[in-house]
């Protein structure tokens, strides 16, 4: 008898994503195998975020098909998705006065049954996420008066407390400086390491993507250009091509974590 491979984590299938007539992402087919660590790399306007946005049910394709687990990913509810798929956006803003522990609280909300309140699971998997990332000690504090490096690892608790197999981030390190760049890298190391978790990340710094992703996924002008390892994907001439800057200029490491 032969094995069967497991479906996808995500899929896409030559997926078209508009905004009105002008289309963002342009006939793009990408697979995410479970437990991968990918990189989603390109300069602004390339169509990263809208790409990771359609893939996990945020926006409908003008055309193409989305699969999550090897299921059309518009016939699960949304729930289910949640459960299964924790998006950590790129800026997050709190409107009103939340503690840590209430903020990650809310990664609990697709477990929570109806008319009920958090169960001692939900608090116990809320404690083991913010003690995963580090900021128990923060836990009573107003989220609002944290850096952004600190507010960017409690967002990624709830990620973690949400508990789904994939874990999407649209740009984690966005504004953080060096030593929260590299914690929130290791962490999403670690989950994917250690728990199994898929990743997928859009990330700007060409460095961190080499370093810490086995797989880069290359965008430009709404199409996939090149998807495969770092020392690949991110060769001198596509760096000159895509990114329009002499790669001298941009350090990058041999081999990655």
């Amino acid at each position: 008898m032969n094995d069967v491979p497991a479906p996808a984590a995500l899929a896409a299938t030559h997926l078209t994503v508009a905004y009105g007539e002008r289309a963002i992402v342009r006939d793009v087919t990408l697979s995410i195998q479970p437990g991968e660590r990918v990189a989603l790399v390109g300069p602004n306007g390339a169509g990263k975020s809208t790409l990771l946005r359609a893939m996990t049910g945020a926006l409908a394709p003008r055309t193409g098909t989305l699969l999550l687990g090897g299921e059309s990913i518009g016939s699960i509810d949304r729930k289910t998705v949640a459960r299964t798929i924790a998006v950590v956006p790129e800026l997050v803003t709190l409107p009103f006065e939340m503690t840590v522990d209430e903020v990650v609280l809310l990664g609990r909300l697709p477990h929570d049954p109806p008319l009920t309140g958090p169960r001692p699971s939900d608090r116990a998997a809320v404690a083991a996420a913010i003690e995963r990332v580090g900021v128990g000690h923060l836990r009573r504090r107003d989220a609002r008066q944290l850096s952004m490096g600190e507010r960017q690892l409690v967002f990624l608790a709830l990620a973690i407390a949400q508990g789904g197999s994939v874990l999407v981030l649209d740009e984690p390190t966005a504004h953080l400086d060096i030593r929260h760049q590299v914690d929130v890298m290791q962490l999403l190391v670690d989950l994917n390491g250690r728990d199994g978790t898929t990743i997928v990340a859009v990330l700007h710094d060409l460095a961190l993507a080499a370093h810490f992703f086995p797989r880069v996924v290359v965008m430009n002008g709404g199409r996939i250009v090149a998807d495969g390892p770092p020392a690949t994907t991110l060769d001198d001439d596509r760096i000159r091509d895509v990114f329009g800057v002499d790669p001298a200029m941009v350090r990058l490491p041999v081999g990655t974590a």
